[in-house]
Order: C-alpha cells, then structure tokens, then sequence
C-alpha cells in the first residue's frame, strides 16, 4: 500500500523538523515505500535535508523511500502533483527581515513581546504575509491532488488553518506539539508524580485553541488530582515570585498563575501566553517581567542562536553518516498511517469548530481530541467549556477572525480592527498609535504583503 503514497513536504529546508516527520514516515510499515517531494525556495537548504534523509533512508528505511527535490515557485506544481499529504512548515520572510520587523517596529511605540508568532501585532503580520503563500499552495493543490490532506505545522496556527479552510476546497488540519507535552510540563514543573510507572494512570481531557487550550480535567486512575495540583502551585508560585535571583525561578511561572486565577491549566508556555492575555507585559508595571521571569524578545534570541549553531548541527545531522531516527512524539505520520491503513489513531488536532465546542464561534479553528481513520480527521464533540475558559478564547479567536478577513477581503480597516481588539495590544497603545504602528508595519513589510485597500 506504501508504494502508492505521495508526501510532498513544503518548506523541506527545515532539516530537523523534516528529520522528524519525514524519519517517523520511514518507521511505518505502511509508510515505508512513499515517494517523498521535498520543496523550497532555498537551493542551499533543500540539498541538505535531501542529503539528510538519503541517509535515513538508507540506514533506517533499506533505501525503500523514493526521494526527490523541487526548487522554487516553478516547480511547486510538480512536487505537489498527486500527492496524498503536504506537510507545510514554511516560514514566508524568515528571521530577516520579517521577524526583525515584527519586533523592531511595535518596540517604537513602547509594544514588547516575547514570542510574536501566534496572536499580538507581530502574529497578526505573521498571518498576512504566509496566507497568500499559503492561498497559493491551496489552488495549486485544487489543480494537481484535490483530494490530499494538508498537515499544517506553521504558525500562525489558528490563523493559516482557518485561512485554508475558508479559502479552498482542501482538507486541512493544523498541528502543533504542546498537546501532547501539557500534562508532563505540569507535573514536572511542580515535581509530582516523578517515580517510576507513578504517571502511568494519569488522563486528562483537552480542548479550546490552539496554544490556549485547556486541561479540562486531570485524574489518577480515576480520582481528581487537580485540588492537589493546585495546591503545592501555589506555594511554589508565592515562593518564585518573590524571589529575586531569576535562576531560581520557574520559567513556567505564568501558565501556573493563569491555572490559579482561572481554574484551568493551559496547554501552551509561559513565554507565549504572556503575550495572549493583558496582564503580564505592562509598561506600567515593569517590574512584571522580572516577578513572573518573562523572557522578552525570546524568539529573536533563539532565531539568533539556532542560525548560529547550525553549522554544528548540520555536522550532527546532514554530515553524519550513522545518522538514526526514532518515532517522535508528532502527529503526521500517525495522521498519514491511520488514513492509508485504516487503523484508528487519536490526535488533538486544529479543525473548524462547526458546533464541537458550542460556545465558541462556530467559523473559528478549535483544537481539540480527533479521530483519524480511512475517514481522515474528524474532531469529536467536546460541549462548552466552562465559561472562563470560552471567555479567554474569544479574545483570541477576535482577533484571528479578523485578521483571516483581513487576509481574505484584503481591507485594511480588518487589520486595524484584529489589532485593536487583540489584548496585550489593546492593554498597551492608544487607537491612534495601534492604527500608526500597524501602517508602519505594512509599509516595513513592502512586497511581503499584497496590496490592502
């Protein structure tokens, strides 16, 4: 069956990410004999992850994959021609000179942020300048494999996911990683349940949006553990607060905080939520930052550091030979087996609410627990949260419905209003100065972005 699957893997030139899909692939049965399309627009990244995975392939997989490179817009059509999964993980503008801009210009107007990929000024532009990219794929897609299956890794998650879904006809689920990490970053933040087999009858049940979705419930073998959790939270929350030497602290301080104040632990880091909500990033109360160890501008840092150290990971990973892979913890080759096969598989997954968590829109992208079977992805009924969490939400979901419009409708007027309605933003800058700061970010963006009217 194998020898019959297509996976075209957009933005291949993310060698360790497509070492991690693309290698879990190779640890399928079903999956093994796939004919692989890598593209990209960077001629220099895409031989080396081919390079990459031409070793894996020969060491873990017997050579049984077939392997090939497209490069540039031209070619597109050809790698994606009757695929059966594109797996997405572009970045449109890079670290420069998109993400500098992201940071640079909002810092002019007194706006920091910590991550900017996923909600806030920087995350609205984020969405603007991959959707049309992203637009582009899809009806290149209509035209050469109408029925595969999008896997989308890139964030704006919420946003690019609910763009393709309004935008084209193709079958799209959004994926991200703090799904499957929420409960263990929980209790290894609070160090509980450290013992051998002592997380084994651990369950919890998540559900909202993505990077804010909630652990709903939290038991062992069958008895509430939240009261006990929330507990020893706060006392470790009272004690890092107070404390002045920041290595001593928690860098998971915020998501903690939210947990007490709200009721419910959230799925996604303390670095990100902190720029999701009003209440952390204030310049009217700097000394925030340092209570609750907030890292700002964190993602400049680690773009910094990651260009930096690829020389000694491409020696690691594209100039070793013995280069080995095991199945990692994300979800693409579980989704691409389980439809191929027929064999269930369970996902937390991003899809159109379409009623799945009532009192939320009903035209916003929700993350919550999916099927997959021959089927593809189905997302299950979760029920309304409870009505802080949907509360929470909302100002978020405001703010990725517009700026989908915006990106759909090209009007300008949506841009403004995603970020006057988005939180951090809001909680910061004047309607004049968010409306100056957005103009300046078009213009700072040129032809990254179409033209808004």
């Amino acid at each position: 069956m194998g020898k019959d699957v297509k996976i075209t893997f957009m933005g291949a030139g993310s060698t360790v990410f497509a070492k991690n899909v693309l290698g879990d692939c190779m640890c399928r049965e079903a999956l093994k004999d796939a004919e692989i399309a890598l593209y990209d627009i960077d001629a220099t990244r895409l031989k080396e992850s081919e390079a990459m995975l031409e070793t894996l392939n020969r060491n873990i997989n017997g050579d049984r994959a077939s392997i090939k490179t497209f490069l540039g817009v031209k070619n597109r059509k050809n790698a994606l021609k009757k695929a059966d999964f594109v797996v997405n993980a572009i970045q449109v503008g890079g670290y420069e000179p998109s993400t500098v801009i992201d940071f640079e210009v909002p810092k002019k107007y007194g706006l920091r942020q910590t991550i900017a990929d996923t909600l806030g000024i920087g995350g609205i532009f984020r969405a603007l300048r991959t959707i049309p990219v992203m637009l582009d794929f899809a009806r290149d897609m209509e035209a050469v494999c109408p029925d595969a299956w999008f896997l989308n890794y890139t964030n704006p998650m919420a946003m690019l996911t609910g763009a393709m879904l309004k935008g084209s006809s193709i079958k799209t689920v959004g994926l991200c990683h703090s799904v499957q990490g929420c409960i263990s970053s929980l209790l290894d933040t609070l160090e509980l349940y450290k013992g051998e087999g002592e997380r084994d009858g651990i369950r919890g049940k998540i559900a909202g949006i993505n990077h804010m979705a909630w652990l709903l419930s939290l038991t062992n073998h069958g008895k509430d553990i939240y009261p006990e959790i929330k507990k020893v939270a706060a006392r470790k929350v009272a004690a890092w607060r107070k404390e002045k030497n920041p290595e001593k602290k928690s860098g998971n301080i915020i998501r903690l905080e939210i947990m007490l104040k709200f009721g419910y632990y959230v799925t996604e880091s303390s670095e990100h939520n902190a720029e999701y909500m009003p209440y952390w990033i204030k310049s009217n109360y700097p000394e925030l930052i340092d209570e609750y160890r907030i890292p700002l501008d964190e993602y400049p840092r680690r773009c910094v550091k990651q260009i930096e150290n690829w020389k000694t990971r491409y020696k690691e990973i594209c100039g070793n030979a013995k280069l080995d892979h095991t199945l990692s913890s994300e979800y693409g080759s579980g989704i691409m087996n389980a439809i191929v096969t027929n064999a269930p598989y369970q996902i937390g997954g991003n899809v159109m609410n379409h009623g799945l968590i009532p009192n939320l829109p009903h035209d916003c992208v929700v993350e919550v627990p999916c099927l997959v079977d021959s089927n593809g992805v189905q997302g299950t009924y979760v029920g309304d949260l409870p009505q802080v969490c949907a509360a929470l939400n909302r100002t978020n979901i405001n703010v990725q419905l517009l700026t989908i419009e915006a990106a759909l409708t090209l009007k300008k007027e949506c841009i403004y209003q995603a970020a006057m309605l988005d939180p951090h933003t809001a909680a910061e800058l004047s309607i004049d100065k968010i409306i100056a700061m957005c103009d300046d970010l078009i213009k700072a963006h040129g032809d990254m972005l179409p033209k808004y009217k």
